[in-house]
């Protein structure tokens, strides 16, 4: 068939080649994969090209060179991959985990629904191991798993006010990339299962300069995660402004996993809210004693403005359920302006632990150089009458600062502590300040060893701790 621009230089019109016969949510229709991509391969003959899409095409994946602008008219167009693909929807051409080869790729609006229960977990049987993972195994083994979403080696990336559906496994992958923008994007999951690593969006590096603003969506484990070294136990991610998280029920909400020497840097996540499950936010190496290894290597990161409500414990034999989890080795990190809303259960909301993931495995490495908490409220009136660490210690941190909290449990007291210094950990500077607290027990509990303790303006039921 001879494709021609139907405007311009290279803006092609689905309509006038394939049959957009399917459905964005139930599929069926004509498979129109080989001429699809038949298209999509005239971006490198002609230099460029702009998809227009105004109905819905079934389809077998598709490959995207650079210069390449796939744009659907709404949400009821785009695609749908076809049972038994065990692919990726979308990947870019030239997947390479070392040299950048595809860049300038735009996804603009529709839909592109991965069709979950009617695909396996990978295409292909995964390479063997030792039993533990991540050890001694295939360096990109996680590249097997169907993700909805691959791109590998791209610069200059967009997705914008588009959806995707039903993941099976990660729902998107990015790996080696620079100057990512996503925008208006929603991950919806009506298809949740137990421990199939239903990620939302997964990013390994290297990679630098990503903005993502405007995100909605469920997910089976992580919502987004940054991983700089997961794979490679070498890459760094920095350059980070995440603004705008609205979780539905995710069973996870955000990880930053630095693993090892990788480095995650100048990360800046703020106003994240709705609903999650577990665990709000993993901020530690994740494979610890149990893979043999690891430090972490975090620089400079800052989650302001969280307000999630916790719905229901999904995974209570694996861990304990936390809104924040801290450890490895960081330089700076700072939480400011988090809220607690009637909570349904007694979780940390800051627990900087030697547990990093599994309560089976412990005593992994912590060493903290600056934490700041500013700006904590908690109001529980209604809620839970289990007492609870807000902010519970059990490992390493240099100096910790917690400033600006309320705490209302008027009507409903429990042995609360604002901070608590567990036996075993080691503080240098506890500085705690700006503190009015009722219903509960003490502002600062120590047990364990602080170099220099100082209380200002710390008012507990009324009465200043000193």
């Amino acid at each position: 068939m001879d494709i021609k621009p139907r405007i311009g230089r290279y803006t092609v019109y689905a309509s006038d080649y394939l049959k957009q016969d399917s459905d964005v949510m139930l599929g069926g229709g004509t498979d129109e994969t080989e001429l699809l991509q038949a298209i999509l391969d005239k971006a490198e003959e002609w230099g460029g090209l702009v998809l227009e899409v105004d109905g819905a095409i079934l389809m077998r994946g598709m490959r995207l060179h650079s210069n390449t602008t796939i744009h659907c008219a709404n949400q009821n167009c785009g695609f749908y991959l076809a049972d038994d693909t065990n692919d990726a929807i979308v990947q870019n051409a030239h997947l390479d985990y070392d040299v950048i080869r595809d860049e300038n790729i735009q996804l603009l609006g529709g839909t592109y629904n991965i069709n979950c229960e009617h695909q396996q977990r990978s295409k292909e049987p995964l390479p063997p191991g030792d039993g533990k993972y991540g050890k001694e195994q295939s360096r990109f083994e996680g590249a097997h798993y169907l993700h909805g979403l691959r791109f590998i080696g791209v610069r200059g990336l967009t997705l914008r006010d588009m959806r995707t559906v039903d993941q099976r496994v990660w729902d998107a992958v990015f790996c080696n990339w620079e100057h990512i923008v996503i925008e208006n994007f929603a991950v919806e999951l009506p298809h949740n299962y137990v421990a199939q690593n239903q990620d939302g969006l997964h990013f390994w590096g290297p990679g630098r300069d990503l903005f993502i603003h405007n995100i909605r969506g469920g997910s089976g484990d992580d919502f987004i995660a940054l991983a700089p070294d997961e794979h490679d136990r070498c890459s760094d991610i920095t350059d980070v402004l995440i603004d705008g998280v609205y979780l539905e029920n995710a069973d996870q909400g955000i990880r930053m996993l630095s693993r090892g020497p990788g480095k995650l840097d100048r990360v800046t996540v703020r106003n994240v809210y709705g609903t999650y499950k577990s665990c709000g936010f993993f901020i530690n190496p994740w494979f610890g004693k149990w893979c043999d290894d690891s430090d972490g290597n975090y620089g400079a990161i800052t989650v302001e403005n969280v307000q999630l409500r916790q719905t229901y414990h999904k995974y209570k034999d694996y861990c304990r359920p936390f809104l924040f989890r801290i450890g490895g080795r960081i330089q700076s990190l700072t939480l400011k302006n988090i809220q607690a809303i009637e909570p349904n259960d007694a979780r940390e909301l800051v627990d900087i632990s030697h547990i990093y993931s599994g309560d089976a495995v412990k005593d992994n490495f912590v060493d903290i150089a600056n934490l700041t908490v500013d700006g904590l409220e908690v109001l529980n009136r209604e809620g839970t009458t289990d007492p609870v660490d807000y902010i519970a210690v059990d490992s390493k941190v240099d100096h910790l600062t917690v400033r600006n909290v309320l705490i209302n449990r008027d009507g409903n007291p429990a042995a609360d502590t604002v901070v608590h210094v567990k036996p075993g950990a080691k503080v240098g500077t506890l500085d705690l300040s700006g503190v009015q607290a009722y219903g509960i027990e003490a502002g600062v509990k120590n047990e364990g060893d602080v170099s220099v303790l100082r209380r200002h303006c710390v008012y507990v039921n009324d009465q200043e701790e000193k």
